[in-house]
């Protein structure tokens, strides 16, 4: 009887020790069933389960840890079980599944073990030669040194604090080894793709079993299907019931913002940031801007520009005011290669599929030839009234000799990037957007630039755009609020009656 065969039997002699079915005997959901076969099976040392809140992945890996510890598949001497989570307190949670799980053990069982709640959380199994363990440690990678785990349980992974939680999860791995030990790696989705957890789930590598349960992005929060592939536990009677989410999905709708963006986080399971209070726009906001066929090039274009150096990307935004109509491209110089880049960037290879879908190109070496990019620039909408190029004063000398280089011929606008200029475009580009007059064609370039713009506030509340993240790549997103807020400026003045003198 392999591993996995013995798990699923150990787990389903146990009873759920909380909650409206306490008492009753477990009943593995198919997608649990799944995922024990995936994260037990030869060969396989990390299994990592991406899942909605509420659909109990946390109990299953504390039954799992509580089977571990005992023995059922792997009778290795001194058993060492590690839960591992951002704090104490959440470490507990699943420390009280294993705890409630062995409540429910005949007694001549429940007596071969010691719980110890401080100066740590510990579960002692005496049984098979003693000395085995189940502690709980939180994210601070020294905790971890020195030892050797037969089993690891990285509870809500895509949260932890990026410097602990690496260094955490990097000691963790490295002891693990020494025992031919699995680590569980189990979390609803991080903010972004380029969160450790996120890679976990999108790199495909040996050893390593992958289960997601994430729908596909832009679809409406009360959708039922994508409901149900983010929450396969409401059909099988575990945790929230699919009326329940649907009722809850309405309650965000109708409130939106933070209320909206965290259930898409948490119980859609969707790749979104949770930090709302200061993001340029969220994620729905964004997504409202998308149109699955664009408006006319009609009337006047206004560019925003912003220029890059040799890490960052060149960007430009071609905002028409009458229609609302918005494109927008970006260019990195060619050394070192996009799918290099988006390494260094940990986004993996999201710049080279951004190029496959025509929204970002490479031009020159080692940087941006500023002269040039602006020729293909203009050629972008050669034909079309441009009323105004606008763009960060910061690079206003360097930018100012490449468009007389270049030969262009349009005024130029320059903006400054700190509180008063800054503000007040992030306001008017904000103000665009929810009144539905920026249109843009689904964008992966501009849907990445938005999930890390953030913005900074000063002590009088006025806004200036930021990284979210210091690889983050906003340069598309500082673009298009340049060139919607001078569009949403020029519209906004009377028009000038004529009269007057006419020059001949």
């Amino acid at each position: 009887m392999n591993a996995a065969t013995k798990a699923i039997r150990f787990l389903e002699t146990l009873t759920i020790p909380e909650g409206p079915k306490s008492g009753q005997a477990i009943k593995l959901a198919p997608f649990q069933k799944q995922f024990v076969k995936g994260a037990l099976a030869d060969g396989i040392n990390v299994a990592v389960l991406s899942i909605g809140r509420g659909n109990a992945k946390t109990a299953l890996s504390a039954g799992i840890a509580l089977g571990a510890v005992i023995g059922e598949w792997d009778r290795q001497p001194k058993r060492e079980i590690i839960i591992a989570a951002r704090t104490r307190d959440q470490g507990r949670i699943a420390f009280d599944f294993a705890v409630g799980f062995m409540r429910g053990l005949p007694d001549t069982v429940q007596a071969q073990f010691t719980v110890r709640r401080s100066p740590r959380l510990e579960i002692e199994y005496h049984g098979d030669g003693g000395g085995h363990l189940i502690r709980v440690i939180a994210a601070d990678g020294k905790s971890a040194l020195g030892g050797a785990p037969t089993l690891i349980i990285m509870d809500e992974r895509g949260h932890w604090q990026a410097d602990q939680g690496d260094a955490l999860e990097q000691a963790l791995l490295s002891g693990m080894g020494k025992r031919g030990g699995r680590a569980l790696i189990i979390s609803t989705s991080a903010a972004d793709d380029a969160h450790p957890f996120s890679l976990w789930l999108d790199q495909e590598q040996a050893g390593v079993y992958r289960q997601e349960h994430r729908p596909p992005p832009g679809l409406p929060a009360d959708d039922v299907e994508s409901l149900k592939l983010a929450n396969p536990g409401a059909a099988a009677g575990i945790g929230a019931s699919l009326e329940w989410l649907q009722a809850q999905a309405r309650r965000a709708i109708a409130r939106g913002g933070s209320t909206l963006t965290a259930f898409r986080l948490y119980n859609r399971n969707e790749r979104v940031s949770g930090e709302t209070r200061d993001v340029l726009l969220t994620v729905d906001e964004w997504l409202s801007c998308e149109v699955a066929a664009l408006p006319p090039r009609q009337g006047f274009v206004v560019i925003g520009i912003d220029l890059g150096g040799s890490a960052s990307m060149t960007a430009a935004a071609f905002y028409w005011p009458e229609t609302g109509r918005l494109e927008c491209l970006g260019t990195f110089p060619s050394r070192p290669s996009l799918l290099d880049r988006g390494q260094n960037d940990g986004v993996s290879g999201r710049y080279v599929e951004m190029k496959d879908r025509g929204e970002l190109s490479t031009l020159g070496d080692a940087t941006v030839p500023v002269a040039a990019w602006l020729r293909e620039v203009m050629a972008h909408v050669e034909g079309e009234p441009v009323a105004a190029l606008t763009a960060d004063r910061y690079k206003q000398a360097e930018l100012g000799e490449a468009i007389d280089s270049a030969g262009i011929r349009a005024p130029i606008i320059w903006r400054g990037q700190g509180f008063k200029d800054g503000g007040e475009d992030c306001e008017r580009f904000r103000r665009a957007a929810y009144d539905g007059k920026v249109k843009a064609s689904p964008s992966l370039l501009l849907r990445s630039a938005f999930a890390d713009a953030v913005t900074l506030r000063d002590p009088a509340n006025n806004l200036k755009l930021a990284k979210a993240r210091s690889t983050g790549r906003i340069d598309a997103a500082a673009a298009t609020v340049l060139a919607v807020a001078e569009g949403a400026r020029m519209t906004g003045r009377p028009a000038k009656k004529s009269g007057g003198l006419t020059w001949l």
